[in-house]
């Protein structure tokens, strides 16, 4: 692991937080820290803030979670909100801008004062006694111009960065971006539950009754999902009879029957289920599904905490069965290792809206793409709505067609918005230098649709 192996003695008058806010650990300390506990604090990824007066690192891990367990014994919840620390951080740099406006208008007065000397025209004179007072005068001058138009800037920077901080305090409390931040904090998830998996299928594997040739068939492959379970070399070791293939199935047998009951990977889904409680408090109370359900909808719901190809099944008594090659995510069965899990529909419902899921609302299915003869074909601009594009009608076969480049062929929408057509851009001779232009394609090869009725009305108006 990390330097929590070797003993770490707590520090008196070191305190640790966390915030879940930012996701950071924090540490506090009464007096300066000796130089072999600030070597401890800096190679955990620890960073002095000065202004803070503070140890901060940049994210929680499970290691700086026990190197703060060790050096401060328990981690309490962090003193500031993040809306605190900005408005703390905004008025620094007001202040820094406010001293840095003051040099800057001291400067330009300075400045103006000494320009009066020139203020009439008076000229340098060269070889006067005066030439070198009135020198130096200029030089001064030049000089606290430059220092003012200095601070100036600097005072615009520091405004600027008060500005963004409560901007960017303001930014993470909105909702979408709470929304996205939960998104990004399941796929974490879902990548830490994968480790899981891999460990219980390699597990299952191992366990079975294997022979001599399939062990080493199975060092060779030396990956099970996203499990390295042969380092480099095992495989030649195995083959020359250094090493026993069984007595490596049972060392493996048990390596990964600790791996599956206790890793890290474990306290990663911990912390990030209780981040997601969090943010989801935060965010508000997610709508129960109160619909039909389908296994459509239980296996989406459970490949999104990290289940590995589950599948549902409606049982005899009228119950949903969710089942998995492996064992399910313990948050989503109780914490027991099971591959299946049986509730009834409300149960089920509760148990989605409990985990923050909510169904997808289904897409709007895009119109059909017809095939039929016409001399053009209308669709409206989508880049300058209410104007027309009317596309001449060419014939290709399947193969043309599929012979063009994806990037010069696709579809348009009618302009009645009721089907669409294949397009793509002229493929037949043209003279030297004429650009091509997009026509409709009709395929001669392929099955041919009866002419929409908003076309015959259309078409039937134009008459009229």
């Amino acid at each position: 692991m990390s330097n929590t192996e070797t003993k770490i003695e707590r520090v008196e008058g070191v305190e640790a937080t966390y915030s879940p806010e930012d996701n950071k650990l924090r540490l506090y300390s009464d007096s300066r820290l000796d130089t072999a506990t600030y070597a401890l604090v800096t190679k955990e990824g620890f960073k002095w803030a000065p202004k803070q007066e503070l140890f901060v690192a940049p994210s929680w891990t499970p290691a700086r979670e026990d190197f703060c367990l060790a050096i401060a014994g328990e981690i309490e919840p962090e003193g500031t909100t993040l809306a605190e620390r900005a408005e703390m951080k905004a008025e620094r740099l007001d202040a820094i801008a406010t001293n840095k406006t003051r040099k800057a208008n001291a400067f330009t007065a300075t400045a103006d004062t000494l320009s009066r000397a020139f203020e009439f025209g008076q000229p340098i004179l060269v070889g006067h006694h005066s030439e070198r007072k009135a020198r130096r005068t200029q030089e001064r001058m030049h000089n606290n111009m430059s220092k003012a138009v200095e601070s100036s800037c600097a005072a615009s920077h520091y405004l600027y960065r008060a500005e963004s901080v409560q901007r960017h305090a303001d930014y993470k409390a909105r909702p979408d971006v709470r929304a996205r931040r939960i998104k990004t904090l399941l796929a974490d998830l879902r990548d830490h539950q994968r480790t899981l998996n891999s460990y219980a299928k390699a597990l299952e594997i191992f366990q079975a009754n294997l022979s001599h040739k399939l062990i080493i068939k199975l060092v060779g492959v030396g990956q099970i999902g996203t499990v390295c379970i042969a380092p480099f070399g095992t495989w030649q070791r195995m083959v020359d009879g250094e090493i026993d293939p069984q007595a490596y199935r049972l060392d493996m047998i048990e390596k990964l029957t600790r791996l599956v009951n206790d890793s890290i990977a474990h306290r990663w889904i911990e912390h990030l289920l209780n981040r997601l409680a969090y943010e989801r408090e935060l965010l508000g109370d997610v709508v129960r599904f109160e619909n039909a359900l389908t296994p459509t909808i239980l296996q989406a719901f459970a490949r999104e905490h990290g289940a590995e190809k589950p599948k549902a099944t409606r049982t005899e008594e009228g119950s949903f069965k969710l089942e998995c090659l492996v064992p399910l995510p313990l948050h989503l069965v109780g914490g027991t290792s099971t591959k299946y899990l049986i509730l009834s529909d409300d149960a089920w419902r509760d148990l989605m809206q409990n985990t923050g899921y909510q169904v997808p609302a289904k897409k709007t299915a895009k119109p059909s793409i017809l095939n039929f003869k016409a001399e053009t074909l209308d669709s409206e601009n989508e880049y300058h709505p209410g104007e027309v594009i009317t596309y001449t009608q060419i014939e290709l076969t399947k193969a043309e067609y599929s012979a063009i480049a994806s990037c010069y062929r696709g579809t348009r929408l009618s302009k009645c918005k009721t089907f669409r057509f294949k397009t793509c851009l002229d493929p037949r001779k043209r003279r030297p230098g004429q650009y091509p232009q997009w026509v409709a394609v009709y395929l001669s090869d392929s099955k041919t649709h009866p002419i929409p009725e908003s076309l015959q009305t259309e078409e039937a108006k134009d008459a009229a």
